[in-house]
C-alpha cells in the first residue's frame, strides 16, 4: 500500500507519524475547545506519543508517505466530501420538513476498487459521515450501506452515485 507516491510497504514511517500526529492533535484541540498555550502542548505531546505508539504496532500508519500529488488529492477529495455533505443535508431537509416523508429506505450493495485500508475507511466514513446513508459493513470489496432512498438497487448504478464520486480521489491519495 502507498500514500500518493508509490513507497512500498516498510517505508518510512515519517508520513504516518506525522499525517497520524496532525490528526490527533487536530481532534485534540477541537475537543479542548481552547487555544490556551499549556493545552496546545500538552496535546502535542500526548498526539505525539499516541501517533508513535500506533505507528509501531500498525502496519497501515507505517505505509503512509505523502507527496504533493497526493496531498492535492486529498485536498480535492475532502472539497468533494463538502460539497456531497452540503448536498445532502438539504436533501435531509426536503425530507424532515417536507409535507409528506418520500423515503424509500433500503440496503444497497457498492463496490469499490480501493485497495489500501486507509482509503477504504476514509470512503467508509465519507458515506457514513453524508446524511441519509450508513455504512453496515463490508466484505472483500463490497460495502453494504443502508440509504434513506435506496432507489438503486445494481451494484453498478449504486457504486456510480455513492462512491464513485470519492474514490477516484482517494486512489490518488491512498493507493
Amino acid at each position: 500500500m502507498t500514500a500518493g507516491n508509490g513507497t512500498a510497504p516498510g517505508g518510512s514511517r515519517a508520513g504516518g507519524f506525522i499525517t497520524l500526529s496532525v490528526l490527533l492533535f487536530a481532534a485534540w484541540m477541537a475537543i479542548a475547545s481552547e487555544l490556551a498555550v499549556d493545552i496546545a502542548l500538552l496535546g502535542l505531546a500526548v498526539s505525539a506519543g499516541l501517533a508513535a505508539w500506533f505507528v509501531q504496532i500498525s502496519p497501515v500508519w507505517r505505509q503512509v508517505c505523502w507527496s504533493p500529488a497526493g496531498l492535492r488529492a486529498l485536498v480535492v477529495f475532502l472539497a468533494v466530501f463538502a460539497v456531497a455533505l452540503v448536498r445532502a443535508n438539504i436533501a435531509m431537509l426536503r425530507i424532515v420538513f417536507g409535507r409528506r416523508i418520500a423515503i424509500a429506505p433500503g440496503i444497497v450493495r457498492v463496490r469499490t476498487r480501493l485497495t489500501s485500508p486507509l482509503g477504504r475507511l476514509a470512503l467508509a466514513n465519507a458515506i457514513a459521515l453524508t446524511p441519509g446513508s450508513l455504512v453496515l459493513g463490508y466484505e472483500g470489496d463490497i460495502l453494504y450501506i443502508h440509504c434513506l432512498n435506496a432507489d438503486a438497487t445494481d451494484i453498478e448504478t449504486a457504486t456510480a452515485r455513492i462512491a464513485a464520486p470519492f474514490e477516484r480521489h482517494l486512489e490518488a491519495a491512498f493507493g
